[in-house]
């Protein structure tokens, strides 16, 4: 008989993965339905159909380098994250542990920039997030609810990811 390899894998990298895929699965089923919307409510020869059907593969693949891009930075205990087209922002509530730190890690792929906050303002500071795929961190402090806002600055295109990590 041949040889048993087990292989251990990291709880943390499988929810992860998971995350991330889940993430995934969720903006395309999005991106999807979009297009069949505008598709069915225009006619043949209208531009914003032709558009939205040509780049929804490419932002899938803008998504995925987003994510991929946190995933390898982790820098703490996984706790949530996400991904949104710049135009529609990030808006999103958690419960964060009053007092306890946390990383916030963030990518923006695309062009133009984006501007951070929070609600309580005191969670962490404002910030302005260019869409160039450079990794933007900010350790943040729980306050019980928290909002992060993530808003793109006029004309600003492409995907934002996100993720917090309990450090």
């Amino acid at each position: 008989m041949g040889n048993l390899v087990m292989t251990y894998l990291n709880p943390r990298v499988c929810l992860v993965g998971c995350a991330v895929a889940t993430s995934v699965l969720l903006l395309t089923s999005c991106t999807s339905e979009e297009g069949k919307d505008k598709a069915g409510d225009s006619s043949p020869s209208s531009a914003p159909s032709t558009s939205a059907t040509a780049t929804g593969p490419s932002e899938k693949k803008v998504t995925q380098q987003a994510q991929a891009a946190l995933v390898a930075v982790q820098s703490g205990k996984f706790f949530a994250s996400g991904a949104e087209r710049v135009t529609d922002g990030v808006h999103t509530e958690t419960i964060l542990t009053e007092g306890k730190n946390y990383e916030l890690n963030l990518v923006c792929i695309g062009s133009g920039s984006a501007q951070l906050s929070f609600t309580p303002a005191t969670t962490g500071s404002e910030a302005t997030i260019p869409c160039d795929q450079a990794l933007v961190q900010q350790r943040i402090t729980g306050h019980g609810s928290v909002r992060i806002n993530v808003d793109g600055a006029k004309g600003a295109t492409g995907v934002i990811a996100w993720q917090v990590d309990a450090v």
